[in-house]
């Protein structure tokens, strides 16, 4: 059975029911479940062998070397079967043949993280003049940079005994975020929705589509519809999220950090600063925001801005038009010819082959993910629907992480090869702000202009303003969990519809249960991790006009960054590509471009 678009069905499918051709091909990871299982095996007889090393690493540079590459291949094959496992989980959440698998991978790295305990506290414990002349050695070439980012932890490390028993905590740290994703995504049932194309599921994945719907009584039914399964749940869903924060803290006080902020931050090397920036800086430039909400409440005719008016296009939907998985595919490619032959024929071949898992099917995860390793394809994870052009930008999103994958696992040895979040949502908003700008260029009509700005202008809502709404939302949970406040459902709620007030603005009515909306969010339970789409449309949008205003020196600087793995931090990374996001500057400007679309806008209406 041929599955090409499951909202326009009855019933989402099950998962046997898409056609092959729509699902990623996992085979370079492992050809099937059971060399998977062969896979683990091996695994778990490579954690015996880790002992030997220990009590080695300080004798000499080849005694480092050869448990670095030990270690390298042990990490790789974990690389190899942990993502195996955890795409094939979210395949189907409920599948409990995949959830067992990732339970089992997920105990025996918690096994080999108290093997491995010894490890980092004994290259600490290296004297200085020691590592400084393993690290000039040859032998190290593929180790240096790993080894001095690691030598950077040092204040934080404890003793071999507290590592181990930090190591068998982190088997059960995953718990509350995998519990969240069970009740919201398997077992809350949303029902079904009456709409003039006859009945459809109500999900996670087709919520965005029906809250965009014309019909405004549509939207309402939809929303009220979904929150009151959130509302049935609210308590469960603070607890989990309490939790989550309550983990958060308590690692980073174990480890001596100042807070659970900076711990986050420590890894990137990015100043608490830069977050702060952000959050000042948009706090700042709000009255663009405010006014385009209220253009919304007018321009639709409305008494009353609701929660449920803020998704749908304000411009008539005549301009909307369905694309395949295949017309996608060759606009998101066409708009990203200037990046040159290799970059859109890689690209392509990957998108109309196997890198992806297009469409829904029941009990999948929602949303969408690019999941780059170093031996298999950089899969993208979708639920795709043709009548949204929000999909598209989204294809164009996930697009710019897998290629970002594909050239930073190309240009580097395994222990350098992995960017970080912060880079990543450059290469990906990178990518939909060309779209956006082929879209713009193309439209024949001034109501077709008009609708590719709104869509532009709503997705740059989303990345670069709610995207530090929820930031701030992290930086006041996690410092009332450390001042010793606890986080009941109600003051999470409050203090998260104080900030719905404050970035929405006056022309918004909220909803009794708007305020719900933030116990729904999978990225809070990977703390301090969206501010970095914000900052990273900042970086896009002036990397993207640097890139098409210039020459070829200014494309070589983009390709440098997107080569550079994770040879550099990322503030030095994006400096060699040409910003630098240490200044509110790049922020600053991100709002005056948002100002300038909604201005555009404004006039076009």
């Amino acid at each position: 059975m041929t599955i090409h678009n499951s909202a326009d069905t009855a019933q989402i499918p099950l998962r046997s029911e898409v056609d092959p051709r729509n699902t990623w091909d996992l085979s370079k990871l492992f050809p099937n479940d059971s060399a998977w299982d062969a896979g683990l095996t091996e695994y778990e007889g490579r954690i015996e062998k880790i002992a030997a090393f220990c009590g080695t690493l300080g004798a000499d540079v080849e005694s480092l070397a050869a448990y670095l590459d030990f270690y390298r291949d042990f990490d790789l094959l974990a690389e190899r079967l942990g993502y195996y496992s955890h795409l094939r989980q979210t395949e189907d959440e409920g599948d409990s043949t995949a959830r067992a698998m990732n339970g089992r991978f997920v105990m025996l790295t918690a096994r080999a993280q108290a093997a491995c305990a010894w490890a980092v506290p004994e290259l600490q414990a290296i004297p200085d003049a020691d590592m400084a002349r393993f690290l000039e050695h040859t032998r190290l070439n593929d180790y240096r940079i790993y080894l001095k980012k690691l030598l950077r932890y040092k204040p934080y490390i404890l003793s071999d005994k507290e590592e181990r028993l930090l190591a068998l905590h982190a088997e059960g740290e995953g718990i509350v975020s995998d519990a969240f994703s069970v009740l919201s995504n398997v077992d809350m049932d949303f029902g079904m929705i009456d709409t003039p194309e006859g009945k459809r599921p109500l999900s996670q994945s087709t919520w965005s589509v029906l809250i965009e719907h014309p019909d405004r009584n549509l939207r309402r039914r939809t929303y009220t519809a979904f929150y009151q399964r959130f509302e049935a749940h609210k308590t469960t869903l603070a607890t989990l999220y309490a939790g989550s924060v309550k983990q958060d803290v308590i690692r980073a006080r174990i480890r001596g950090y100042p807070s659970a902020r900076a711990a986050a931050l420590f890894s990137d090397d990015v100043s608490e600063s830069v977050y702060d920036n952000l959050i000042s800086t948009i706090s700042d430039n709000l009255a663009p925001l405010h006014r385009y909400y209220a253009l919304r409440k007018r321009v639709m005719a409305l008494d009353e801005l609701r929660h449920y008016d803020v998704y749908t296009p304000i411009v008539p939907q005549a301009e909307t038009k369905k694309h395949t998985w295949e017309e996608a595919v060759d606009l998101v490619l066409e708009a990203l010819s200037p990046l040159g032959d290799e970059y859109v024929s890689t690209l392509r071949s990957g998108l109309l082959g196997r890198w992806a898992d297009r469409y829904e099917n029941k009990g999948k995860r929602s949303g969408a993910f690019s999941a780059g390793s170093y031996t298999g394809d950089p899969y993208i994870l979708m639920n795709y629907k043709e009548d949204s052009i929000r999909n598209v930008f989204t294809l164009a999103h996930e697009g710019g992480h897998s290629m970002h994958s594909w050239y930073s696992a190309r240009s580097n040895p395994f222990m350098h090869y992995g960017y970080t979040i912060f880079e990543a949502e450059v290469a990906s908003t990178f990518n939909e702000e060309l779209l956006f700008r082929q879209l713009k260029k193309a439209a024949e009509t001034k109501e077709l202009k008009r609708y590719v700005i709104n869509k532009r202008v709503d997705e740059l809502l989303s990345t670069l303003y709610r995207q530090t709404m929820f930031a701030e939302f992290e930086k006041i949970t996690h410092e009332l969990e450390e001042s010793g406040a606890p986080l009941t459902v109600d003051t999470l709620r409050a203090e998260y519809r104080r900030l719905l007030e404050k970035y929405f603005g006056p022309a918004m009515v909220l909803e009794p249960e708007s305020d719900l909306e933030g116990l729904r969010i999978p990225h809070f339970y990977n703390a301090f991790y969206v501010y970095k789409y914000a900052t990273g449309i900042s970086a896009s949008l002036a990397l993207a006009e640097r890139v098409l205003s210039g020459g070829e020196a200014e494309r070589a600087d983009y390709f440098a960054f997107l080569k550079s793995g994770g040879s550099r931090f990322p503030i030095e990374s994006l400096k060699v590509a040409g910003v630098d996001m240490s200044s509110p500057t790049p922020i600053a400007a991100a709002c005056t471009v948002f100002k300038g679309l909604v201005d555009e806008l404004e006039g076009l209406i």
